[in-house]
């Protein structure tokens, strides 16, 4: 078998005299990293800054237009015969003038805003629950696909008000009542919107208001078209049919959706991929890219001992004070006691002590 060698590009700098470099020539290879090192004062910064970086950001700068020139005034080119092989360069220095957490290479050269502008307008989105490519329709396209697809059929039309959130959504109901909605479905189960109307506040609900229940005729339906227009603006873009007799739902939207999982997201903006804003930021390690997290290895080291004997190493031995008090309470609700071998109690209640225990 043959085996190509692909050959590697270089950056040449001949007859560099910039500063104290005495005509030096150089090769350096491209797509790789290249460290230069020497004594001090033996011209290294000459060479990466003054020398390379200088006349690489100088033909950058000559690619505008005169207006834009104007702007950013004349670079004069370094003193070096020739330089061949470069690229617009980007240079970083040494010294630290931020010291936000979150700057990164990106951010201090400001690529990161073009590339956060880049998948905001030019990106397709994926569905991350289904893999799909995620879809928006026009209320005319919307009103297309409910007609090929349920024509006389009798379906429900309804505006997906709550997804997925806690609450007891008293006042919902009541404005929906006030609206002249009669029925709502709540968790895959339709109700009539009674008064004084409530739900458990400490379990996730799916909220969709009865806009309208028809059998699908024409195109040309004026009721058709009026209840998916309401629906829409209703569902805030979001809008459910849900088939009388299979009982089957499908999602259209407006906005970007999963048209499997009915999964929807507004329009991507460029703080969506910005680390330094909430509606960016992994809402774990808030954008900073590490977790704090406790290793109870070494805050309990010997599980074999119990939490008065010492066990947490941070606390020690049993001492008469708050802290103690408080893990006692905690271990009475696993019927356990101080004295219990830490081996011996279950992961939720060494779970339950207080962070604050740490510190």
């Amino acid at each position: 078998m043959k085996i190509m060698q692909e050959e590697t590009e270089y950056i040449n700098v001949y007859g560099a005299r910039v500063h104290n470099l005495k005509n030096v020539d150089v090769q350096i290879p491209r797509n790789s990293l290249t460290v230069i090192t020497g004594l001090s004062g033996s011209g290294k910064s000459s060479l990466a800054f003054d020398t390379i970086f200088a006349e690489g950001q100088r033909r950058y700068i000559e690619t505008f237009s005169a207006y834009a020139r104007n702007f950013l005034g004349n670079l004069e080119r370094p003193d070096v015969d020739k330089i061949t092989g470069l690229s617009p360069v980007i240079s970083i220095e040494q010294k630290t003038t931020n010291k936000n957490p979150r700057s990164t290479v990106g951010t201090t050269t400001e690529v990161y805003d073009y590339l956060r502008l880049l998948f905001a307008r030019a990106a397709d989105a994926y569905s991350y629950q289904s893999g799909e490519k995620m879809v928006k329709y026009t209320e005319e396209q919307i009103l297309d696909m409910i007609l090929s697809e349920y024509k006389g059929k009798r379906i429900y039309i309804l505006a997906p008000m709550v997804r997925s959130r806690k609450g007891h959504y008293k006042e919902l109901f009541e404005q929906v009542r006030k609206k002249g909605y009669l029925y709502v479905r709540v968790d895959g189960e339709m109700k009539e919107a009674l008064p004084g109307m409530r739900l458990d506040r400490y379990k996730n609900h799916d909220i969709e208001v009865v806009i309208d229940k028809l059998i699908v005729a024409d195109k040309d339906d004026v009721r058709l078209k009026n209840s998916v227009s309401t629906a829409m603006r209703q569902g805030d873009g979001l809008l459910m049919v849900l088939d009388y007799e299979s009982g089957e739902v499908r999602h259209y939207s407006k906005l970007l959706m999963d048209p499997v999982t009915g999964l929807s997201y507004k329009e991507p903006a460029p703080h969506n991929f910005s680390f330094n804003s909430p509606q960016g930021a992994c809402p774990r390690c808030k954008g900073l890219g590490v977790v704090s997290m406790v290793d109870v290895d070494k805050v309990i080291p010997n599980r074999e001992l119990s939490i008065h004997d010492g066990a947490i190493a941070p606390l020690g031995k049993y001492k008469n004070s708050m802290i103690f008090w408080q893990i006692a309470a905690i271990l009475e609700k696993y019927e356990a006691t101080l004295k219990t071998p830490v081996q011996d109690l279950p992961d939720e209640a060494i779970g339950s002590i207080p962070p604050r225990v740490i510190a």
